[in-house]
C-alpha cells in the first residue's frame, strides 16, 4: 500500500478519469464522494448490511478492492473490511480535514477516486485490528 503523507504530496494515478463523463455516468451522491472526497450517510448504503458472496470494485473505474470474505459487521453504519484486496489496490492519505484529529484516507490506487478512511486499534475481533469504513457509493459489487 502506497502511504502519502498529505494531499499537496503529488500522486500519479495510472487511470485519467474524464470528470465530465464520469459526472454525467453517476449519480450525484456518488460522483460527490468519489471525485469530492464527500461521505453518504450512514446506515443509508446499498452495501452496509450486504452478506452477498463477491468482489467490492471502484465505481469510477472498476478496480478490485475488497471480498466478500473480508467484509464485517462493525455497527459504524457503513460497510466494513479489515483489509483491501491487495497492497496496490488501494492508496492511503494522511487526512487533517478535521484538525486537530489525523485520519488516514482511503483511495483506489488505479484512478484515485476517494473511497472512505481506515482505522486502526478499534478491538473489532478481526485478523489485522483494521477497519476499512467505505462508502457504499463508492463500489459496485460483482457477486460470485
Amino acid at each position: 500500500m502506497s502511504e502519502i503523507n498529505n494531499e499537496s504530496d503529488p500522486i500519479n494515478f495510472p487511470i485519467a478519469i474524464n470528470e465530465a463523463e464520469l459526472a454525467k455516468s453517476l449519480d450525484p451522491l456518488s460522483y460527490e464522494v468519489l471525485r469530492n472526497g464527500a461521505t453518504e450517510r450512514p446506515f443509508t448504503g446499498e452495501y452496509n448490511d450486504t452478506e452477498t458472496i463477491g468482489s467490492y470494485r471502484c465505481k469510477a473505474c472498476s478496480n478490485e478492492l475488497f471480498k466478500s470474505e473480508t467484509k464485517f459487521h462493525s455497527g459504524c453504519g457503513w460497510p466494513s473490511f479489515y483489509a483491501p484486496t491487495s497492497d496496490d489496490a488501494v492508496v492511503l492519505i494522511e487526512d487533517r480535514s478535521l484538525a486537530p484529529r489525523i485520519r488516514t484516507e482511503v483511495r483506489c490506487a488505479h484512478c484515485g477516486s476517494h473511497l472512505g478512511h481506515v482505522f486502526k486499534g478499534e478491538g473489532y475481533d478481526v485478523p489485522t485490528d483494521e477497519r476499512w469504513c467505505i462508502n457504499s457509493v463508492a463500489l459496485v459489487l460483482e457477486p460470485k
